[in-house]
């Protein structure tokens, strides 16, 4: 599995080495412990040195590895760092939602909706990159449709690594069958019911719901760190 270069429209060398070396890490390719060398990093991407130590700084903030004087040491992340940072999406959006409660949501859910079918027409044509992509616009939608700065702060903190495992959890949902598929986009089609309803029980209910089988689908897609 490789980043999909349709993600990386718009963005800087390093952010796109950094995107792809996150994606390696996460999934377990490039393993804990492993020396990641700027040398051999730019050889392999055909670039100097300077969008690799840009990639390195970008990894090392998000804890992903540690900078070191022989090299870049990775650290990865262990089920449980992902499970903290779905807990963190969890408010992030538990709470974003329940802000809408109680108004007129019209232009949000259908837009959604729209979304939803984009999820549909991807999962037809067997198309797990488009499907990742729509599952993170469908909930980056909800969050900014919150109006609120300080939410959209910790979203963009932690919006990289929940990138990498939306399309690594979203490859393994593929193998799954139709079904499969089908289950997860009626678990986005009740979170649009939530928004519906104008209830604030309601819409947290989904949401509780939504993320409890999100972990699921967490502890069986990813490799054990």
């Amino acid at each position: 599995m490789q980043y999909p270069a349709s993600w990386l429209q718009g963005v800087s060398l390093g952010e796109s080495i950094a995107s792809e070396l996150r994606l390696q890490i996460i999934k377990g390719s490039i393993e804990p412990g492993q020396i990641l060398s700027e040398n051999r990093i730019a050889a392999d991407f055909g670039t100097s040195r300077s969008p690799v130590r840009e990639a390195l700084k970008v990894l090392s903030a998000e804890g992903l590895i540690r900078l070191e004087r022989m090299g870049a040491v990775v650290l990865g992340l262990s089920l449980k760092d992902i499970e903290e940072l779905y807990d963190v999406r969890y408010l992030i959006e538990g709470f974003a939602q329940a802000s809408l409660a109680g108004s007129n949501q019209e232009g949000l859910i259908a837009q959604l909706k729209k979304i939803t079918d984009k999820m549909q027409l991807a999962a037809k044509h067997n198309d797990p990159e488009e499907f990742s992509l729509q599952d993170l616009t469908f909930h980056e939608t909800i969050i900014h449709e919150a109006n609120h700065s300080r939410i959209l702060h910790l979203w963009n903190g932690i919006r990289h690594i929940v990138m990498a495992v939306l399309l690594i959890t979203t490859e393994e949902i593929f193998t799954k069958g139709e079904a499969h598929l089908e289950m997860v986009i009626g678990k986005h089609l009740r979170l649009i019911e939530g928004l519906e309803s104008r209830d604030k029980e309601r819409i947290q209910q989904e949401v509780n719901a939504y993320f409890t089988d999100s972990r699921h689908t967490l502890q069986r897609s990813l490799p054990p760190l």
